[in-house]
């Protein structure tokens, strides 16, 4: 039976502005699906879950004393969703042993802070084995990377580098933006003028959208692949179909996912949103993922304590629309897949194997 007299309230944190804005309209419509069903099997210790939700879009600082501020007013019971690494990496010591932060983006890796629990993909099983499959299947060993330039794209281009070390690839050049960059025009053709023959993207909503339009402008598509672990149907419709040829992406989620929890979340969401809603998209389903962690981690502790919450996250594991999820030192492992993109929609082309290389 559920405690309705004691709510247990979950900020979620995503971006309402910003290059990751784009994402907002979609993770906030399925995290009110997942709090409804978490509800509907009985909350979290009996407490009935509501969602506030925070803008994650907003400064590191700025989004820590939103944070901070409803820790000291009791106002908050746990924190989720998706939002870039700066934000993480501030997030991170205000709620250290306070409450549970389950961090749901795919992410660079190495995130160990207690109570702060990771479910999205890291270069180890994401980019390490898109690079080694694009190698084997396309005969692609000559790489160049653009980034924006923060945490995220300058830990995975460092888990890069090592990985086309191993491979025996050839990194020819990184290439950093601002974050929030606006114009593409001498970036694009930094990457073109390496000559390599693919270019790795580590760039975030609206500015990949823009690289994207500013490389099919210049015929990029017809010289070099592109490779993506951050690309999902908002920018594909955003991009447009014909600036999106010759582009690959890895994920383990993806709204063409065929597993019975995709299809039934898929069907669950048109019914509640409409056809017209935002496209469902891997940054919106891992607020999804959130959600079923904090619940599956409460099914598991005794009590709330963070101490009690880390150890019962090594017996964590469920079924999603991702499909069978385990916790491994309070991080997610998580089948992964490589995608094509065809006009405003992924093609899933394999399912990716670990390639044995370290992070």
């Amino acid at each position: 039976m559920q405690n309705h007299e004691v709510e247990f309230r979950v900020g979620l944190v995503i971006p309402l502005q910003g290059p990751a804005g784009i994402f907002a309209p979609s993770c906030e419509a399925v995290a009110e699906l997942a709090t409804k069903d978490v509800n509907d099997r009985g909350g979290l210790h009996g407490r009935e879950v509501t969602i506030e939700v925070l803008d994650g879009g907003a400064s590191g600082a700025a989004v820590a004393r939103t944070v901070a501020d409803r820790l000291r007013g009791r106002g908050l019971d746990a924190v989720t969703g998706w939002h870039i690494s700066a934000v993480r990496n501030v997030l991170s010591p205000v709620v250290r042993n306070e409450i549970p932060y389950v961090y749901t983006s795919l992410y660079e890796g190495g995130e160990h802070t207690p109570g702060v629990f990771c479910t999205g993909e890291t270069p180890r099983i994401q980019i390490a084995p898109a690079l080694a499959w694009l190698r084997d299947h396309f005969g692609i060993r000559s790489w160049c990377l653009v980034g924006d330039d923060y945490v995220w794209p300058r830990g995975s281009a460092a888990a890069a580098r090592a990985y086309c070390r191993e491979l025996r690839l050839d990194l020819k050049q990184e290439i950093y933006v601002p974050f929030g960059s606006d114009d593409f025009r001498g970036p694009v053709q930094q990457v073109i003028d390496t000559g390599a023959q693919a270019v790795l993207m580590l760039l975030v909503g609206h500015d990949a959208v823009l690289f994207n339009r500013e490389f099919a402008l210049r015929g990029g598509h017809d010289r070099m692949a592109r490779f993506s672990p951050l690309m999902e149907e908002n920018m594909l419709l955003a991009s447009g179909a014909g600036s999106t040829e010759n582009l690959y992406v890895a994920a383990a989620y993806f709204n063409s996912l065929a597993t019975a929890g995709a299809m039934d979340l898929m069907g669950r969401y048109v019914a509640s949103y409409g056809a017209d809603a935002p496209p469902l998209n891997a940054m919106a389903e891992s607020c999804y993922e959130g959600l079923l962690t904090l619940e599956a981690l409460f099914e598991r502790a005794r009590t709330a304590a963070i101490g009690d919450l880390m150890v019962s996250a090594q017996n964590v594991g469920f079924d999603s629309p991702r499909g069978p999820m385990n916790m491994r030192d309070n991080h997610l492992d998580q089948q992964v897949y490589i995608a094509a993109a065809a006009g405003y929609d992924f093609e899933i082309l394999d399912s990716l194997k670990p390639v044995g290389l370290c992070d």
